[in-house]
Protein backbone atom coordinates (compact mmCIF):
# COMPACT_ATOMS: atom_id res chain seq x y z
CA UNK A 1 0.00 0.00 0.00
CA UNK A 2 1.25 3.31 -0.74
CA UNK A 3 0.70 6.30 1.95
CA UNK A 4 0.48 9.69 1.03
CA UNK A 5 1.88 13.07 2.72
CA UNK A 6 -0.81 15.33 3.56
CA UNK A 7 -0.45 18.93 1.83
CA UNK A 8 0.92 20.57 4.88
CA UNK A 9 3.17 18.03 6.38
CA UNK A 10 7.13 18.52 6.74
CA UNK A 11 8.75 14.87 7.91
CA UNK A 12 12.23 16.03 9.58
CA UNK A 13 15.10 13.95 10.74
CA UNK A 14 19.00 14.63 11.60
CA UNK A 15 21.59 11.91 11.00
CA UNK A 16 25.12 11.60 12.23
CA UNK A 17 28.37 11.62 9.49
CA UNK A 18 27.71 8.43 9.49
CA UNK A 19 24.02 8.33 8.71
CA UNK A 20 23.05 7.12 12.10
CA UNK A 21 19.74 9.04 12.96
CA UNK A 22 19.78 11.54 15.46
CA UNK A 23 16.25 13.39 15.65
CA UNK A 24 13.13 12.91 13.99
CA UNK A 25 10.25 14.54 14.16
CA UNK A 26 6.46 13.12 14.42
CA UNK A 27 5.15 13.21 11.30
CA UNK A 28 8.56 10.99 9.91
CA UNK A 29 7.56 8.28 12.96
CA UNK A 30 3.74 8.23 11.42
CA UNK A 31 4.88 7.90 8.04
CA UNK A 32 7.61 5.20 8.86
CA UNK A 33 5.19 3.25 11.07
CA UNK A 34 8.13 3.65 13.59
CA UNK A 35 8.56 4.68 17.25
CA UNK A 36 11.41 7.41 17.98
CA UNK A 37 13.45 4.61 20.28
CA UNK A 38 13.14 2.31 17.04
CA UNK A 39 14.74 5.32 14.93
CA UNK A 40 17.30 6.85 17.12
CA UNK A 41 20.74 5.18 16.34
CA UNK A 42 19.65 3.79 13.24
CA UNK A 43 21.00 4.23 9.72
CA UNK A 44 18.92 6.47 8.32
CA UNK A 45 18.66 3.40 5.32
CA UNK A 46 16.30 1.94 7.44
CA UNK A 47 13.48 3.47 5.29
CA UNK A 48 15.71 2.94 1.91
CA UNK A 49 13.26 1.51 -0.29
CA UNK A 50 14.66 -1.30 -2.66
CA UNK A 51 12.91 0.70 -6.03
CA UNK A 52 15.42 3.67 -5.34
CA UNK A 53 17.88 3.48 -7.82
CA UNK A 54 21.73 3.61 -6.14
CA UNK A 55 22.65 6.39 -8.12
CA UNK A 56 20.29 8.80 -6.62
CA UNK A 57 21.84 8.17 -2.93
CA UNK A 58 25.47 8.55 -4.79
CA UNK A 59 24.56 11.92 -6.06
CA UNK A 60 22.93 12.68 -3.12
CA UNK A 61 25.88 12.31 -0.57
CA UNK A 62 28.37 13.58 -3.04
CA UNK A 63 26.70 16.59 -2.89
CA UNK A 64 26.22 17.09 0.70
CA UNK A 65 29.83 15.49 1.66
CA UNK A 66 31.04 18.72 -0.82
CA UNK A 67 28.63 20.91 1.15
CA UNK A 68 25.81 21.59 -1.12
CA UNK A 69 22.37 21.05 -0.37
CA UNK A 70 20.51 18.60 -3.02
CA UNK A 71 16.79 18.32 -3.61
CA UNK A 72 15.49 14.76 -4.56
CA UNK A 73 12.07 11.96 -4.73
CA UNK A 74 12.86 9.76 -2.67
CA UNK A 75 10.27 6.42 -1.84
CA UNK A 76 10.65 5.29 1.58
CA UNK A 77 10.00 1.75 2.94
CA UNK A 78 7.65 2.02 5.93
CA UNK A 79 8.16 -0.47 9.06
CA UNK A 80 5.50 -2.85 7.76
CA UNK A 81 6.69 -2.79 4.11
CA UNK A 82 3.92 0.25 2.90
CA UNK A 83 5.86 3.25 0.79
CA UNK A 84 6.00 6.53 0.41
CA UNK A 85 7.37 9.46 -2.15
CA UNK A 86 8.91 12.61 -0.19
CA UNK A 87 10.26 15.79 -2.21
CA UNK A 88 13.51 15.82 0.16
CA UNK A 89 16.08 18.70 0.37
CA UNK A 90 18.63 17.43 2.40
CA UNK A 91 21.71 19.61 3.50
CA UNK A 92 25.06 19.78 5.54
CA UNK A 93 25.10 20.81 9.00
CA UNK A 94 27.85 22.49 9.68
CA UNK A 95 30.01 23.81 12.88
CA UNK A 96 31.15 27.49 13.56
CA UNK A 97 34.38 26.33 11.75
CA UNK A 98 32.49 25.67 8.63
CA UNK A 99 32.83 21.57 8.86
CA UNK A 100 30.08 19.27 8.71
CA UNK A 101 29.04 17.67 11.73
CA UNK A 102 25.78 15.80 10.85
CA UNK A 103 22.83 16.17 7.78
CA UNK A 104 19.74 17.52 7.97
CA UNK A 105 16.85 16.79 5.93
CA UNK A 106 13.27 18.14 5.15
CA UNK A 107 10.74 16.16 3.25
CA UNK A 108 7.80 17.74 1.90
CA UNK A 109 4.75 15.90 -0.76
CA UNK A 110 5.80 15.33 -4.13
CA UNK A 111 3.87 16.75 -6.68
CA UNK A 112 1.89 13.65 -8.23
CA UNK A 113 3.04 14.96 -11.82
CA UNK A 114 6.16 14.47 -11.17
CA UNK A 115 6.31 11.38 -9.55
CA UNK A 116 4.62 9.89 -12.96
CA UNK A 117 7.72 11.10 -14.63
CA UNK A 118 10.31 10.29 -11.54
CA UNK A 119 8.90 6.46 -11.47
CA UNK A 120 9.42 6.08 -14.89
CA UNK A 121 12.81 7.55 -15.12
CA UNK A 122 13.88 5.58 -11.48
CA UNK A 123 12.54 2.31 -12.89
CA UNK A 124 14.80 3.09 -16.09
CA UNK A 125 17.74 3.42 -13.95
CA UNK A 126 17.01 0.36 -11.90
CA UNK A 127 17.21 -1.62 -14.70
CA UNK A 128 20.36 -0.12 -16.04
CA UNK A 129 21.81 -0.76 -12.17
CA UNK A 130 21.07 -3.99 -12.23
CA UNK A 131 22.70 -4.77 -16.06
CA UNK A 132 25.87 -1.94 -15.91
CA UNK A 133 26.18 -0.90 -12.49
CA UNK A 134 25.55 1.89 -10.96
CA UNK A 135 27.43 3.98 -14.02
CA UNK A 136 25.16 2.88 -16.36
CA UNK A 137 22.14 4.10 -13.56
CA UNK A 138 23.97 7.23 -13.83
CA UNK A 139 23.91 7.61 -17.46
CA UNK A 140 20.22 7.18 -18.12
CA UNK A 141 19.88 9.70 -15.25
CA UNK A 142 22.36 12.26 -17.57
CA UNK A 143 20.89 11.16 -21.11
CA UNK A 144 16.92 12.16 -19.49
CA UNK A 145 18.72 15.73 -18.85
CA UNK A 146 19.76 15.80 -22.17
CA UNK A 147 16.37 14.62 -23.67
CA UNK A 148 14.88 17.50 -21.60
CA UNK A 149 16.95 20.13 -23.11
CA UNK A 150 20.24 19.99 -21.35
CA UNK A 151 18.86 20.98 -17.88
CA UNK A 152 20.73 20.38 -15.24
CA UNK A 153 20.03 18.01 -11.97
CA UNK A 154 18.86 20.92 -9.85
CA UNK A 155 16.85 22.55 -12.49
CA UNK A 156 15.08 19.39 -13.70
CA UNK A 157 14.17 18.40 -10.30
CA UNK A 158 12.67 22.14 -10.07
CA UNK A 159 11.03 21.89 -12.80
CA UNK A 160 9.34 19.13 -12.35
CA UNK A 161 8.20 19.73 -8.79
CA UNK A 162 6.51 22.81 -9.52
Amino acid sequence: MTKEMQENDFIVSKTDLKGRITYVNKIFMTMADYKEEELLGKPHNIIRHPDMPRAVFKLLWDRVQNKEEIFAFVKNKTKNGDDYWVYANVTPSLDANGHIIGYYSVRRKPNPKALKIIEGLYAKMLSAERSGGMEASTQVLLDALVANGGMSYDEFISFIQE
